[in-house]
């Protein structure tokens, strides 16, 4: 006699990929007297100025997320150089007036909020951090040759907002591993 069984077979098989945070962070590309070499629409990543005083020059430093990354929180890190000669509406003025708030416990960090509340940036958003800076009118020669070589340096981080709904911006700067004093 032959023996016949019945049997069957079913597999489950998952792929995985990994999400991913990416930015990027530019300005508009101008001349040393603050004006645009081409148009608005001409980025770059650094720029030189010659400064003189009672001038306006553009700095328009915008955060893109990219279009394939997570949402995200954003935080800036404000290094300004020469806010002791700024004239009306300072760098950190503007940053409040476009919903950048001063991370609690931190010396220049900024997060992005909307209507006061940590906003939640998604793939494809930009975000603007300020749009220029005015030296005062008052300032005088010798005072100017301080400032020779000073920078404005805005460093820009993401971090995933997925995992951080029910934490505060100090909680979710820390929880990435960054330092408070920078």
């Amino acid at each position: 006699g032959t023996l016949a069984y019945l049997t069957d077979t079913a597999e489950v098989k998952n792929e995985f990929t990994v999400g991913k945070v990416e930015i990027t962070l530019d300005e508009a590309d101008v001349n040393p007297d603050g004006t645009y070499v081409t148009d608005e629409n001409s980025r770059v990543t650094a720029n030189d100025y010659k400064l003189m005083p009672g001038k306006t020059y553009i700095k328009d430093p915008v955060v893109h997320v990219a279009d394939d990354s997570e949402n995200s929180y954003l935080f800036v890190k404000m290094e300004n150089g020469i806010a002791a000669i700024e004239g009306e509406e300072s760098v950190v003025e503007q940053m409040e007036a476009k919903g950048w708030v001063k991370v609690n416990g931190t010396e220049n960090i900024y997060v992005y909020t909307r209507g006061g509340t940590l906003a939640v940036v998604e793939a494809g958003e930009d975000v603007d951090v300020f749009e220029e800076f005015t030296i005062l009118g008052t300032v005088d020669n010798e005072t100017m040759s301080e400032y020779t070589g000073k920078t404005i340096t805005v460093t820009a981080y993401a971090i995933q907002a997925d995992g951080f709904e029910e934490q505060n911006a100090e909680q979710i700067w820390a929880a990435a591993g960054f330092d408070a004093t920078e």
